[in-house]
């Protein structure tokens, strides 16, 4: 896996991955930013996001589940001193369907965090990261 940042100006980025992808990251005003972007450590927040979503959606299908939609919420504290690294991590991941197991939905979550999630296995060896989840049933 390869991935190529570009300087487009001021505090103005452009990620390219190697699968062809492309975003752009910026930092605020009072940096020399304009907005333009999601913020370096946000996007480090949304690449776990996506990798467990990807792990818990997965495991549920693979169980048999009937997903309608799977959000994950991601609040995160960062240190108040430089290098501002995170401190903590909660991930709070909303699943919703038609009777969803609570058991399995537990454990889909579980196992992305524990086996299969490679950022937050990654991550998890320098921050406290948490998790809960929420299973909402749908109605027919």
């Amino acid at each position: 896996m390869k991935a190529r940042i570009k300087w487009l100006e001021d505090a103005c980025f452009q990620g390219e991955t190697s699968s062809g992808h492309a975003i752009i990251m910026d930092g605020p005003p009072e940096l020399g930013g304009a907005n333009r972007g999601a913020r370096p450590m946000e996007t480090l927040l949304i690449g776990m996001g996506g990798c467990t979503a990807f792990d818990v959606v997965s495991i549920l299908r693979k169980g048999r589940q009937t997903i309608n939609d799977c959000v994950v919420e991601i609040d995160a504290q960062r240190a108040t001193e430089v290098p501002k690294v995170f401190t903590h991590i909660h991930l709070k991941y909303i699943v919703s369907g038609e009777n969803l197991q609570d058991a399995k939905v537990k454990r889909a979550v579980e196992l992305s965090a524990e086996k299969y999630c490679s950022a937050t296995i990654m991550l998890r060896a320098a921050v406290e990261i948490t998790h809960s989840y929420e299973v909402v049933q749908a109605t027919a």
